[in-house]
C-alpha cells in the first residue's frame, strides 16, 4: 500500500535528520553528531527577518565557523 498524495507532501515538508555515530581519531570517545537540514524559501526569512521582534525577544545572532568547532 502506497502514501497518499498528502502524506507525501508532508514528508517533503519535514526536515532531512542525518545522524552519524563515530569514534574520535584517538579512540577514547563516541561522538553522535546530528544535523538537521531545513529547506525555506528565501522569501520566507526575508519575511521574518524584516519583522520586528516581538517584547522579551533576543535579537538575532551570527553563527561562525569557529562556535561551531569549539
Amino acid at each position: 500500500m502506497g502514501l497518499s498524495n498528502k502524506k507525501e507532501e508532508q514528508l517533503r515538508k519535514m526536515p532531512y535528520i542525518e545522524a552519524k555515530v563515530f569514534r574520535s581519531k584517538d579512540g577514547r570517545f563516541l561522538i553522535h553528531r546530528t544535523t538537521i537540514t531545513d529547506i525555506k524559501a528565501t522569501a520566507y526569512y526575508e519575511k521574518v527577518l524584516s519583522s520586528e521582534p516581538s517584547a522579551g525577544q533576543d535579537e538575532l545572532v551570527e553563527v561562525t565557523e569557529e562556535m561551531l568547532t569549539a
